[in-house]
């Protein structure tokens, strides 16, 4: 069996025989993998000789994490505009659960109006871990770090603006699409992160622009729970969130990694 020495885009997707298979993207073709992700981020990538096409597969969430944490306020214009605090000293924290992650072309779907009013996007890079940490050092942080993927932190704004925690207004399910890929081998403090509206781009924005830095947000939280391989961290969102409503269609496209487009119902 043919074992692959470099990666680049990887993704997770399901074949017409249900099967679910983590594979190498080239071009318009996946290189079908029999590696788990443990394998995976041991750079261990055994390629089984199929190649399926792109399109012709259902592509899934691109990780399976025990956890999805986010970092909230990281930009002092997002922090000001949803009447956060700006330039804080640690970040506003909190967690998704797995039942709100839905895959690229996925459906967001609305709450109904009783409780929930004002749906906004908020468009992400997302780190995947790599390997198990607890008290990282800020200096090797980054080498905790598979690789980076999209999201979309879908936010209930008025919920998370009444509610003295954000569980509730973050938490439902469908609002944490994530993917399309995995890309390895890039630098996430300086990535472009525009996201569209039904085409319009409602924020242009860069990850080098954050009052906080990746690397401290990574040695901070570990300071606080371990980091398991898989494990998925959204490093906060860039001006310019705003509402949402059905038959909207939304994409956050980071450069280097690729475009995740969802559908509001």
């Amino acid at each position: 069996m043919q074992v692959l020495q470099r990666s680049q885009t990887i993704v997770r997707y399901q074949n017409n025989n249900d099967k679910i298979y983590y594979g190498i993207v080239e071009n318009d073709e996946i290189l079908q993998l029999t590696s788990n992700f443990t394998e995976i981020q041991n750079n261990e990538l055994k390629f089984d000789g199929v190649k399926v096409k792109y399109n012709d597969v259902n592509i899934l969430e691109p990780v399976s994490p025990s956890k999805v944490i986010n970092f909230g306020w990281t930009y002092a214009a997002h922090a000001k505009e949803t009447g956060g605090k700006a330039n804080l000293k640690e970040p506003f924290l909190f967690l998704k659960p797995a039942s709100s992650l839905i895959p690229n072309q996925g459906e967001i779907i609305l709450p109904s109006s009783d409780l929930t009013k004002q749906v906004e996007m908020e468009g992400e890079v997302a780190l995947v871990i790599g390997k198990r940490g607890k008290n990282i050092k800020e200096e090797e942080a980054l080498d905790y770090v598979f690789g980076c993927t999209v999201f979309n932190d879908v936010t209930a704004r008025d919920l998370t603006k009444a509610d003295p925690q954000f569980t509730r207004g973050k938490g439902f399910d469908t609002f944490g699409p994530l993917g399309p890929c995995i890309v390895t081998g890039i630098d996430p403090t300086n990535l472009r992160i525009v996201t569209s509206l039904n085409g319009k781009v409602v924020q242009d924005g860069n990850t080098n622009q954050m009052s906080l830095s990746i690397p401290f947000l990574i040695s901070w939280i570990s300071k606080v729970m371990t980091l398991e391989p898989g494990d998925v961290l959204a490093t906060g969102s860039p001006a310019g969130s705003c509402p949402m409503k059905s038959g909207d269609v939304v994409s956050v496209e980071v450069e280097n990694i690729g475009k995740l487009v969802n559908y509001v119902k």
